[in-house]
């Protein structure tokens, strides 16, 4: 079954589904550009291994709550005042500790094949990066790594959810999405595509050197693919699943479009 959405799936933007659209969506990228680049250019896939804390909303922290009363036991003999009375026992209470876990992101590389020299990054974000903690710390210093390299940089931001990345732009340029094209030889300009949820998913050049042809990614047909092939549509349930960080107007568009489509 397609999407039924023209552009990005807000639905794919849940924890549960996010981690494996991440993955299907880099392993489509390498797959369908691939043959385009070659003999010259590889593109690789590639991972980044950090160990973080989970520190979710949900999880609760080590804390003892404002309410705890503390109850003798009923067999302690409090019948007389001259009789020593044993102190409450402490019983244990249930909390809940922050998670060591261990977070791998995959991301892409164009390597000339000759060379071996890295010429574009591809990055998808995750919810992690978008989010203060390890994972933006890590992000952020290795997207500074490059900024400050000749490699050029394709940032992807596909959740609306989150804080986005550093950058210079008008107050007013507000979207849901995001695509950031920084090429080595412009910055600090870059290109940016802002783009919101009733909207198709730009297909976006991928520079290389400047003497070669920059071939399209087409980043819509690749989502709406791995949508059908990874039966994305058995994973959702369109009536009861419901969105937050929505406005009223795009609630209504959602509401109207999975109307017309016998969704809901």
């Amino acid at each position: 079954m397609l999407s039924p959405f023209p552009g990005m799936n807000p639905y794919l933007e849940t924890p549960t589904l996010w981690s494996q659209v991440h993955t299907h969506l880099i392993f489509a990228i390498a797959d369908y550009m691939n043959p385009l680049l070659r003999p010259k250019y590889r593109m690789s896939m590639e991972q980044r291994v950090y160990t973080d804390t989970n520190n979710d909303d949900n999880l609760e922290l080590v804390h003892i709550p404002d309410n705890v009363v503390f109850t003798p036991s009923s067999n302690i003999n409090e019948t007389s005042s001259n009789v020593a009375v044993a102190p409450p026992k402490v019983q244990p209470l249930t909390i809940s500790l922050p998670q060591p876990e261990t977070v791998k992101e995959w991301y892409l590389q164009v390597k000339n094949v000759e060379t071996q020299e890295v010429v574009t990054v591809i990055e998808i974000l995750s919810p992690k990066n978008k989010k203060s903690g390890e994972g933006r710390n890590k992000y952020i210093k290795k997207r500074e790594q490059v900024l400050m390299s000749l490699t050029h940089l394709i940032e992807i931001d596909l959740l609306r959810k989150g804080e986005i990345m550093p950058m210079n732009i008008d107050d007013t340029i507000k979207s849901d999405y995001r695509i950031v094209i920084s090429r080595s030889y412009r910055r600090p300009k870059a290109e940016l595509y802002a783009f919101n949820l009733a909207q198709e998913i730009p297909s976006i050049p991928l520079p290389l050197k400047p003497e070669d042809e920059q071939p399209l990614i087409p980043l819509q047909e690749l989502l709406h693919s791995i949508y059908e092939k990874g039966s994305y549509d058995l994973a959702i349930n369109y009536q009861k699943q419901t969105l937050d960080n929505l406005s009223e107007n795009d609630l209504t568009w959602i509401n109207k479009l999975l109307q017309e489509q016998e969704l809901i």
